[in-house]
């Protein structure tokens, strides 16, 4: 892979992310992205290239599948499982219309870190 091609791919990557990052936000009852260990730490060097609270990586071994991991914080007067359910929604259908038709489906996993 050129280093053009490697930079446009990253690129491609990052605005995914913001996309399902957006998604995610807007969905009732999440209170905020929660930012991983890693990104913590990062942003105390060096400020963060990518949204908090989202991963988006290709399956290894020849995979094609897109795994999507989020982590959330809900709000308190909702159900954390409703919380997680409409959020996993909202990113499978942010993954839809950014995909091609003919890609695999994602994995997607949400994880609710906490109520505030």
């Amino acid at each position: 892979m050129t280093q053009h091609a490697a930079h446009t791919a990253l690129t491609a990557l990052t605005a995914l992310t913001e996309d399902v990052a957006k998604a995610v936000e807007d969905v009732a009852g999440v209170a905020y992205l929660r930012p991983g260990v890693a990104q913590l730490l990062r942003g105390a060097v060096a400020p963060a290239g990518r949204p908090a609270g989202v991963r988006i990586t290709r399956g290894g071994d020849g995979a094609d599948l897109w795994n999507v991991e989020v982590r959330i914080v809900a709000l308190s007067h909702t159900r954390a499982l409703d919380v997680a359910r409409a959020t996993r929604a909202a990113v499978e259908a942010c993954l839809t219309s950014a995909l091609p038709r003919d890609a695999k489906p994602a994995r997607v996993s949400v994880t609710v870190t906490g109520l505030v």
